[in-house]
Parts: structure tokens; C-alpha cells; sequence
């Protein structure tokens, strides 16, 4: 019953945020945005509602462990299985921004999560406010310097849906995600129990990766539409609003206390170590491509991360 409860759950997640992913895209076609600001922003925040809501649900109800450690397995399986996976089947072409802007963001999130959290063990609520307002910061210098520095126009099978299509996706979107979440911190609970090992555990392996196929199901389908801009924006800023919104507006409602310390001596190191390492990845062996050579390097990585952590 357990784990019908987590497929249930992960089911309406996927398909809420599909939902979701539609409208935001919808409403953001309708102001002319250009589709690397949709990625780092619009199809960034979409993608991570089901970590935000899943985060937020169990922090509420006392499982700070797999609040946090949704995040930081998801930011993991962001880049080792997501990013892995998606240029093992098309090879990408970085643009600038990576590492003027986007990569170096990361970074500093990335880096502010850990200085917060590896002292005391706790996000409290002006870290989480901190968190949140260089969120608000990198918002505003996306949307007024990169709207205009890229050039884009809208393929032809991006057409933009009616109003009231717009507004049905974004209501029974967040309906899903709402339920989804329910049935998934319940299983996730109900499972860690019955198998006798931590939230933690539960939280950087099955939530995760179930919170992340929404960004795995996105940048699959940009790569093989050739939008590749939407597909690594929408994996860095994933990442970055992981931490600053997912974390940081979960712990300005109620503090998030680290209750294993394996998220401290382990999890969190991992994070940052996949974070560090796809910057080199994107000079070498050629520069500013990312191909099958890095893509199995990071899956590979990923899936020994998976099994240290289980074993």
C-alpha cells in the first residue's frame, strides 16, 4: 500500500507539473518572453512546484529530513541523471550565460545552503529570508538584461493557448501537485518506517528522483524539439530555485532542522561536488559542449552516489 501511495503520488505530481509547465509556458509566450528567460525562470519554477510542495508539506508536518533531503537529492539528480541522461542523447551547446551568469548563481546558492546548514544544523527563518530575496535579486537582473540580450524567435510549433486554457492547466495543476504530495510524503513516511531506515534515505533516493522526472520529462522533450536553451536553463535554474525558493520559502514558514547527519557530512558534500564539477565538464574536452563523454561521467557518478548511500 506504501508504494502505491508513492506511484500515486509521483503519478499526480508529474502530471500536475506537466500541467502546470503548460500554462506557465502559455502565459509567458503571451508577454513575448524569450525561451532562455522561460527556462531559467517560468519552466524552472513549474518543474520544481513538486519539490516545493513536498519540501513545504513535510517540513509543516515535522519531516524536516526529507524536506531538505528532497532538495539536495534533487539538485544531485538534477545534474548527475537529469543533465546525464539528456546529453547521452543529444550533445549541447552551452551558451555564455552558463558561466557569466547562471553556473557562478548556483554557486553561491549552492554555497549559502551549506555555510547555513553546517554550523547549527538548521535553516531559520532570516536564513530562508536571505535565501529568498537573492532569489528576487537574480529574477530581476534575468529579466531586465537577458530578455534583451538574447535574440529568439518562437518555433512554429509553440502556439499560444487561449486564456481560459491557461487558467484550467495552472487550477487543476496545482490541484494535482496538492494531492500528489499527500499521497507521496504519506507512502515516503509509511515505507521509511516499515523498512527501518531514516526519512533521509527515503528523501535523497525514491522522493527525489520522483520530484526530478519533471525536469528529466522537460529537458528530454527540449532536446529532441532542438530547444536546447530551455533544457540546461531550466536544469541550473532548477537548481537555484531548489535552494532559494523551495528552502527558502519553506524555512521563512517554519525552520527546517537537519535531523541525520549523513545530509551534513555526505549529502550535501555530493551537491556541491556535481555543482563544482559541471563547469570543467563544459571546457573539457570541448569547449562549452556537453556530450555523451560527460554525460556517462555524470550518470555514472550518480548512480555510485545512489549506491552509497544505500548501502
Amino acid at each position: 500500500m506504501n508504494l502505491l501511495f508513492i506511484v500515486l503520488g509521483l503519478a499526480l505530481l508529474i502530471v500536475g507539473g506537466n500541467w502546470l509547465l503548460k500554462s506557465a509556458v502559455g502565459f509567458s509566450l503571451r508577454l513575448n518572453i524569450p525561451k532562455i528567460v522561460i527556462g531559467m525562470t517560468v519552466v524552472s519554477f513549474a518543474t520544481s512546484a513538486p519539490e516545493l510542495i513536498v519540501s513545504l508539506k513535510s517540513a509543516l508536518n515535522g519531516y524536516a529530513d526529507l524536506a531538505l533531503g528532497n532538495v539536495i537529492g534533487s539538485n544531485i539528480a538534477n545534474l548527475g541523471l537529469v543533465l546525464g541522461i539528456t546529453v547521452i542523447i543529444s550533445t549541447i551547446t552551452v551558451q555564455k550565460s552558463f558561466y557569466k551568469t547562471d553556473w557562478p548563481v548556483m554557486m553561491i546558492a549552492s554555497l549559502l545552503l551549506y555555510f547555513f546548514i553546517i554550523y547549527d544544523g538548521e535553516i531559520q527563518k532570516f536564513e530562508g529570508l536571505t535565501l529568498f530575496l537573492l532569489l528576487i535579486v537574480f529574477l530581476i537582473y534575468l529579466l531586465r538584461f537577458q530578455k534583451t540580450a538574447v535574440v529568439d524567435e518562437m518555433p512554429d510549433d509553440d502556439i499560444e493557448l487561449p486564456l481560459y486554457k491557461n487558467v484550467f492547466f495552472l487550477a487543476i495543476g496545482a490541484l494535482a501537485l496538492w494531492g500528489g504530495s499527500e499521497l507521496l510524503i504519506e507512502g515516503a513516511v509509511l515505507m521509511a518506517v516499515d523498512l527501518g531506515v531514516g526519512e533521509r534515505i527515503i528523501g535523497i533516493t525514491i522522493v527525489s528522483v520522483g520530484t526530478s522526472i519533471p525536469e528529466l520529462a522537460a529537458s528530454v522533450i527540449a532536446v529532441i524539439k532542438k530547444e536546447k536553451a530551455i533544457s540546461l536553463g531550466n536544469l541550473i535554474g532548477s537548481n537555484v530555485f531548489n535552494i532559494l525558493a523551495v528552502l527558502g520559502i519553506t524555512s521563512m514558514i517554519t525552520p527546517i532542522k537537519v535531523g541525520d547527519q549523513a545530509l551534513l557530512t555526505n549529502d550535501i558534500y555530493w551537491m556541491l561536488g556535481f555543482a563544482i564539477l559541471v563547469f570543467p565538464l563544459v571546457f573539457f574536452p570541448s569547449k562549452l559542449k556537453l556530450g555523451k563523454l560527460e554525460g556517462f561521467i555524470l550518470l555514472g557518478l550518480y548512480i555510485f552516489f545512489i549506491y552509497q548511500t544505500i548501502n
